[in-house]
């Protein structure tokens, strides 16, 4: 009972001084980082978010609440924890990027504001990964699919799929070929069976599928895997490749782009991202197949 008390207050500590750190880093860029564009904005609801979310937990288990919420509570913390984990990451690497190099900032307060912002969100991060890394299953425990490397694994594919919007349509990078339509598909399609996955867990009606969820989740990672490696081919083909795209070379406006990728850093980041997201859903592959072997 000791160990369980000790492990309980270790969690609680962790996830107080990631809400405290998010607080922190956002207030501090509101406060005076004199900073705006669509990227500042998106820093921003990183931190929000996860304070919020951060925020809901600790105060539902303070209060002793976990019964009365309507939602898995071995799924919920652990699901929201790793989400917030990815976005003050992702705070982390693109704040200092747009916002501390160059002469991004002149002014000597606005700066100190930003590194302060820097330093708390990369705090944050490793508040969150403590948090994640401490509530996660282990070898042979009984624990919420969520907490599982498959679990975790959905919401990095879910992530990653969102970041893959934000910079499809913005702007507008599939509609000069029916073939990068397709690739937008799988983007769409997968994210959706992904989330829906990660929100029956959440709401404990896994029970509610006509098949074995396990064998649900082997088929559908199958299925992801085949179709992210056509989109992993077809888009960099039909955006570099001359015979298809004239975005063959990194154009010499991209060099004095500040405040915003370019169009054709954006094209980039989405094959990039489009092959990490193939290596995660074959990795969710691997686990889903092990997890059906296993029961049968």
């Amino acid at each position: 009972m000791p160990l369980v008390v000790l492990q309980s207050s270790r969690l609680l500590w962790a996830r107080v001084a990631a809400l405290l750190f998010a607080c922190v880093a956002f207030s501090v860029a509101a406060h005076g980082a004199s900073a705006s564009a669509s990227m500042y904005d998106w820093c921003m609801f990183c931190w929000v978010f996860s304070f919020i979310s951060t925020l809901i937990v600790l105060t539902v288990e303070l209060l002793g609440l976990q019964a009365r919420v309507p939602v898995s509570w071995t799924n919920f913390p652990i699901t929201f924890s790793c989400y917030a984990l990815l976005l003050c990451l992702s705070a982390s690497i693109i704040f200092p990027f747009y916002f501390l190099k160059g002469n991004s900032v002149r002014h000597g307060e606005a700066r100190d504001h930003r590194i302060a912002t820097t330093v708390f969100s990369c705090l944050a991060t490793l508040a969150y990964l403590v948090e994640v890394s401490m509530a996660r299953a282990r070898p042979g425990e009984v624990a919420g699919y969520m907490a599982t490397i498959p679990g975790l694994l959905k919401v990095c594919e879910t992530f990653v799929a969102i970041i893959i919007f934000l910079f499809i349509s913005n702007p507008v990078s599939y509609d000069s070929h029916p073939a990068l339509k397709w690739c937008l598909a799988v983007y769409c399609i997968c994210f959706v069976i992904s989330m829906a996955i990660v929100v029956l867990c959440v709401g404990e009606c896994t029970g509610c599928l006509p098949i074995p969820f396990p064998r649900f989740l082997s088929a559908y990672a199958l299925l992801a895997v085949i179709m992210y490696l056509t989109a992993t081919i077809i888009w960099p083909v039909f955006k570099f490749d001359s015979h298809h795209s004239r975005d063959t070379q990194r154009p010499d406006s991209c060099r004095n782009a500040t405040a915003e990728l370019c169009r054709w850093d954006k094209l980039v980041a989405i094959a990039v991202l489009t092959a990490l997201n193939f290596l995660i859903y074959l990795a969710d592959l691997a686990y889903s197949a092990r997890l059906v072997f296993v029961r049968t």
